[in-house]
């Protein structure tokens, strides 16, 4: 495999399980301080919980976001608000610094906003992404142009899954550019998006298998359902 593939994977009994994986590991980032980037999308809520419940001050760290669907922040549909309520309004110290895409600008201008935000910042501390049925991260989909940016850190894209809304997103380069890339999967739904993220070569058919941290580690966290389809080790 060549260098800079390399993954771990961590199966674990169900959802459940697997959320308390991802939140230990969370609540160990916001103890050890940096940039922490949080995904949104139903799976990582439990883990967001929980990670709040280990660990309630993060003020060590500043948190970012990998994507964002262009609506309000109190929209149900905004990966922001999600956060917010699983995680930020828990905690008893809040992050020292809170760096929210505003996707009420609009996918140009909400992506240019969070450009300038990133500033000087060469990367992050600890990534957490999800991964779609179709094996899309953040809001980078198969086959689309926005795979192929390299200049820009945060870009904004089509919708191409539910909710269809217009996205703002990093980019591979800036997804990539941290010390810990860590997945968190569950469901049967997800299983053939796995096989092809964390088993086979790399494709632009699957975004998933396009993200590894290329100075750091990659982990990707499943559940049983999830890993159904992985080859045994």
């Amino acid at each position: 495999m060549p260098a800079g593939r390399e993954i771990e994977l961590v199966v674990a009994a169900d959802a459940t399980a697997a959320a308390q994986v991802a939140a230990a590991r969370l609540a160990a980032a916001a103890r050890a301080g940096g940039h922490v980037v949080l995904t949104g999308g139903s799976t990582p809520r439990r883990a967001y919980e929980l990670a709040a419940e280990l660990e309630p001050d993060w003020s060590r760290v500043e948190v970012w976001w990998s994507d964002e669907r262009c609506v309000p922040p109190d929209d149900e549909r905004s990966n922001f608000g999600m956060a917010r309520a699983a995680l930020l309004d828990r905690l008893a110290a809040a992050p020292a610094a809170v760096h929210r895409m505003q996707g009420e600008l609009g996918r140009d201008e909400g992506a240019a906003r969070y450009e300038r935000e990133l500033g000087p910042l060469a990367g992050f501390d600890l990534l957490l992404l999800g991964l779609g049925p179709d094996g899309h991260i953040a809001s980078l989909y198969p086959d689309q142009p926005t795979l192929d940016e390299t200049e820009r850190r945060a870009i904004g894209a089509e919708a191409h899954f539910q909710p269809f809304v217009d996205r703002i997103t990093l980019t591979l380069p800036m997804l990539r550019a941290t010390r810990e890339v860590l997945f968190l999967v569950a469901g049967a739904d997800k299983a053939d998006a796995a096989k092809r993220a964390f088993a086979c070569e790399p494709s632009r058919t699957t975004p998933g298998s396009l993200v590894r941290a290329l100075g750091g580690t990659t982990t990707a966290v499943l559940d049983a359902a999830a890993a159904s389809h992985l080859p045994p080790k």
